[in-house]
């Protein structure tokens, strides 16, 4: 008599995986699960802002507010440095900083986005994925409060948009999903070892300075002695994903080789996380 097996998901399994946490059915199911969850991670992330800038009377606005004068600051003291038009390098910096607010929040709240989640993985039955779009999803609102800094700069300092800056879209869309992967690898990867938080609070600090975000490419390969050196800024993967959310919004030309090079690791770290989801996901409810 053929006995039906179920997982968690209510689909239909072959009863030789039920057995063994670590199959390929079951990570697919945690974040297919976890994506039908919409409605739950996305009023969560809602409230992770609105709890963070409770009893303000700006409220999530200081969000923007921040950032514009970071920016200002930032693009005032490096312009004069560089002896660029502030009116050129401003919306550089600003942008920049904008993409790298996404990122870096990706990176480090993605290596403790478990633990910091201990009492909730530990007695709520629901899937892993449903913190890591948590996550993503409270950086997206974040980002999008940050634009207001962009659309204030367009219209002080006007760029040449056209067609090309709906090309911000995808790219911001083809971040966010790098963003998950980011944080699954990181985040199963410092739940186990708990020195790697630290470690990777270090190296994004690092990964920081040499991206151009504060300089520009531009202003070194103008100089001879540089010039080389300058091109080295291309083994750096986030200077890809920053460039291609950075021209579209500034109306610069858009180059090919970005778009590949971030499709390139879009599947490269997407297969590292699935197996890493596949093989240590059932683990983590005990490393927290």
């Amino acid at each position: 008599m053929a006995v039906t097996v179920t997982d968690e998901t209510g689909d239909i399994v072959d009863p030789s995986e039920v057995s063994s946490p670590r199959s390929w059915r079951r990570a697919f199911a945690d974040l297919a699960q976890g994506w039908r969850q919409r409605p739950l991670w996305g009023y969560l992330g809602w409230q992770d802002i609105k709890q963070r800038y409770r009893r303000s009377v700006l409220g999530p606005l200081w969000i923007s507010i921040s950032m514009g004068v970071i920016a200002l600051g930032l693009g005032i003291l490096y312009s004069a440095l560089f002896q660029i038009s502030l009116a050129t390098f401003l919306p550089h910096v600003a942008v920049g900083l904008l993409i790298w607010n996404f990122v870096s929040g990706c990176i480090l709240e993605g290596s403790e986005v478990f633990i910091a989640n201990e009492g909730l993985i530990k007695f709520l039955p629901a899937p892993l994925s449903l913190h890591i779009y948590r996550l993503v999803w409270r950086q997206t609102l974040f980002f999008l409060h940050n634009l207001v800094v962009w659309v204030v700069l367009m219209i002080v300092f006007p760029h040449p948009l056209g067609l090309s800056t709906l090309l911000a879209i995808p790219a911001f869309v083809l971040l966010a999903i790098n963003g998950a992967w980011v944080a699954i690898f990181a985040g199963i990867l410092a739940t186990r070892f708990r020195d790697i938080p630290p470690i990777i609070a270090s190296v994004t600090q690092l990964v920081f300075y040499l991206t151009p975000i504060v300089w520009s490419v531009d202003i070194l390969s103008d100089n001879p002695a540089a010039r080389e050196r300058a091109q080295l800024v291309e083994l750096n993967p986030v200077f890809h994903f920053v460039e291609i959310v950075r021209q579209p919004l500034l109306g610069q030309e858009i180059v090919g080789r970005y778009w590949l090079v971030t499709g390139v690791i879009t599947i490269v770290g997407w297969a590292a996380a699935l197996i890493c989801l596949r093989n240590y996901r059932s683990r983590v409810a005990y490393w927290v």
